[in-house]
């Protein structure tokens, strides 16, 4: 049996980045404790008993995830609430990764060491850039500095396990000013790199702003550039890719994000939030708060959505989202779990793929290349 990972959903910000469409909105201190409630009801009457016949139900826990929406605005009482509930509900194993996202500068001294007390053991937070001007476009309401005091604070709370998000593509942003902005993050010695290519989501003020023109288009070619750049650096500094976006020291890979990679049972909670059974059935929350609220309070859950995958989406999807990892997929272990062999099936795909330079297979072992990372959404549209 598989532990299984928890996501809990934070949906409260100081303000709305320009580039997000996450179910998030202004932190507000009495929203914020009924939403809590709500949580803590949710986890308390949530039974993996129920899941259909077949699932992998896991009561055993061995990552808890917060994420949002900024986390780091809740109380150190509040997270204390969560984390209990929690724990009345699963066997949380006791060296559990636990994660908080935070904002630079919505953390002092006081609340890391209270973080860190509620038994929080890594920091993930939303760096984007050392661009003060490059923030101020994103909507962000911290600076550079902030994010360079933020990870000492952390440091000296004992935090061991810190990760940087970082941004490349953004408007107007040159190769140049990218590889100075990896340098720094790099210097800073984070155990683990989060780095994405920007995307512009439909209804953002960012897609609004580019659309007005009061920004530059991304360039797709200078991001290419950047992913290579990023790639060669983080290499360099020693840093293992072990998924497309994901970099880390040695030993310091993101256990719970590997669980949505290859396959292993989450549970999420809070508005928004999506669950995977580990085999087949996936399920989401209600994405609007409120709302969220008022389902748990008089159903005890706020699932609006089902979805039972079939065999053969079932056989896709892990072998796209197996494929993010720079492992790759073992082909026997494949077709010993979902009785598709890929070699017969895709055949075609994968010849034209190897001479593109995209996919390598090497024995039973399908993975990505590094130009094939950078290409990935191409190589994936073959398996959906």
């Amino acid at each position: 049996m598989r532990h299984a990972g928890i996501y809990i959903h934070i949906p409260f910000c100081r303000s709305r980045c320009s580039y997000c469409d996450f179910a998030t909105g202004a932190y507000e201190g009495r929203l914020a404790e009924h939403y809590v409630r709500a949580l803590v009801a949710e986890i308390a009457a949530f039974d993996p008993a129920r899941l259909p016949p077949g699932s992998d139900v896991a009561r055993e826990v061995d990552t808890i995830y917060f994420g949002g929406g900024t986390p780091s605005l809740l109380a150190p009482r509040q997270v204390d609430d969560i984390l209990d509930a929690v724990r009345e509900k699963f066997r949380v194993d006791s060296r559990a990764e636990v994660t908080m996202e935070m904002n630079p500068g919505t953390v002092t001294p006081e609340l890391a060491a209270e973080f860190r007390g509620a038994g929080v053991n890594r920091a993930s937070f939303g760096l984007q850039t050392f661009d003060d001007e490059q923030l101020r476009r994103l909507g962000r309401t911290h600076t550079a500095d902030d994010a360079r005091r933020t990870l000492t604070v952390l440091r000296d709370a004992g935090f061991t396990n810190v990760s940087f998000d970082l941004i490349a593509g953004l408007p107007g942003h040159t190769v140049e000013q990218w590889s100075r902005n990896l340098d720094e993050a790099l210097a800073l010695r984070p155990e683990h790199l989060s780095l994405y290519l920007l995307e512009v989501h439909e209804g953002t003020p960012l897609a609004d702003q580019l659309r007005r023109g009061f920004w530059p288009l991304p360039d797709p070619d200078a991001a290419a550039e950047m992913y290579r750049t990023l790639c060669e650096n983080t290499s360099a500094a020693g840093y293992e890719r072990y998924e497309i976006s994901n970099f880390c020291l040695a030993g310091f890979e993101s256990r719970h994000n590997l669980k949505y990679w290859t396959g292993a049972p989450y549970y999420g909670f809070g508005c928004s939030a999506h669950s995977f059974d580990g085999r087949s059935l996936r399920w989401s929350n209600e994405r609007d708060a409120a709302r969220y609220c008022e389902l748990v309070e008089t159903m005890g859950a706020a699932v609006v959505e089902r979805v039972e995958l079939s065999d053969e989406e079932a056989a896709s999807e892990s072998l796209f989202l197996g494929l993010r990892l720079s492992c790759g997929v073992n082909l026997v272990e494949h077709r010993a779990r979902f009785g598709s062999d890929v070699r017969l099936k895709y055949g075609d795909d994968l010849r034209r793929f190897t001479d593109a330079g995209l996919v390598e297979l090497e024995g039973d072992l399908l993975r990505l290349t590094r130009d094939g990372a950078l290409l990935s959404n191409e190589v994936f549209a073959a398996f959906v």
